[in-house]
């Protein structure tokens, strides 16, 4: 990671994040949170739900829980975190992204925690993770997955958490926005990469992105589009050039029927 090439938004959380991360880890030691984290159980199987939903013909949706964001200020208010989780469920949607960051999302881990028990659905935690302490952390916390930013890491930083993930049996989603974050992402060991519409810089997003990108994705690996995803149509666009599996939230966010906005865009495929 080249701090100098980062929007100033991006630097800005990552230094929100580290501070937050040595007064978390000064309350709770990392050798106390990795015995919470391999305390909790096995992990439900994120890219197994995945893969099972598009093998059933259907759409992959992780459908995101979320109170706010910085391009889009407050997105849900009332926010109801199980309510969501229930309603994505009844849906169809194959997992669920939850934002646990405080100071720009307005998350917080009990909003994992809450979705998580009120739902089957294998849940990833979205925040930006940038030690191996998040990771117990979100294992302990429930979290099945995780998400790395490519922009956001190193690749040292980038293999060194996706070991500790690995180890704890959770899935990794790298999350990449151009072709060098992609070329570095391939090589990771996980077979999610996500292709994230938004741009850093300016906060706008083109579909236009994963559709460059995606087809250059290995058949190995699974393609999940992010950001940007409004109606089936959209979602056709992204399932026609390689991307059954889809991250959407804020639309889907904004509606009154949270469970038929989804149900579309898990049938659009």
């Amino acid at each position: 990671m080249n701090a100098d090439t980062l929007p100033d938004t991006l630097l800005r959380i990552l230094a929100d994040k580290e501070a937050e991360l040595r007064e978390r880890a000064a309350a709770t030691p990392i050798g106390e949170m990795e015995r919470r984290a391999r305390d909790v159980g096995r992990p439900r199987d994120f890219t197994g739900a995945l893969c099972d939903a598009v093998a059933e013909g259907r759409i992959g949706l992780i459908a995101e829980i979320k109170k706010a964001s910085p391009s889009g200020g407050l997105i849900r208010d009332p926010f109801d975190p199980a309510g969501l989780a229930q309603a994505y469920e009844a849906a169809g949607a194959a997992c669920l992204s939850v934002l646990t960051d405080a100071p720009w999302f307005q998350g917080s881990p009990a909003d994992l925690v809450t979705a998580r028990s009120s739902c089957a659905l294998p849940v990833l935690r979205k925040d930006f993770m940038i030690d191996p302490y998040q990771v117990f952390e979100a294992r302990a916390m429930g979290a099945d997955c995780i998400l790395l930013i490519l922009a956001a890491l190193s690749d040292a930083q980038a293999r060194e958490l996706e070991e500790v993930a690995r180890g704890l049996d959770m899935s990794v989603l790298a999350e990449v926005h151009d072709q060098r974050e992609l070329d570095r992402a391939l090589g990771l060991h996980t077979r999610l990469i996500g292709v994230n519409n938004r741009n850093l810089r300016t906060l706008q997003t083109d579909l236009a992105t994963a559709e460059a990108l995606v087809p250059q994705i290995p058949a190995d690996r699974i393609p999940v589009a992010e950001s940007g995803l409004r109606t089936p149509e959209d979602v056709r666009r992204m399932a026609a050039v390689g991307a059954r599996c889809i991250l959407v939230g804020e639309h889907l966010l904004r509606q009154p029927d949270v469970t038929e906005a989804a149900r579309a865009m898990v049938q659009a495929g």
